[in-house]
């Protein structure tokens, strides 16, 4: 099995997020790897505690519950602009609630 650079590797795994939201067979077309290295870095990058979601184009719905948790342990200590930042890199828009 090929041995491949981690910058690739990042920078394929990159393209699963916004603002590329690619599916793991676009990935794997553009960066001429089998669609089971895209999803094992997938997984990898998961292990790490990045949130990657299941599915393209489905907001938090494709997010795992983990992953859900993970969002809200790494926003816990944020102020709102940090969180609508997060949420912005993420393709995720945070819910203004009035007071």
């Amino acid at each position: 099995m090929p041995r491949y650079p981690d910058e690739r590797r990042e920078a394929a795994v990159a393209k699963l997020l916004p603002p590329y939201n690619l599916s793991p067979r676009e990935v794997a077309e553009q960066e001429g790897v089998s669609i089971a290295t895209v999803y094992k870095w997938r997984k990898e990058a998961r292990e790490q505690g990045r949130c990657l979601p299941q599915a393209t184009g489905a907001g938090t719905e494709g997010w795992s519950s983990k992953d859900k948790f993970s969002a809200v342990v790494e926003t816990a200590g944020m102020n709102a602009q940090e969180v609508a930042e997060y949420c912005r890199s993420r393709g995720l828009y945070p819910l203004c609630h009035a007071r």
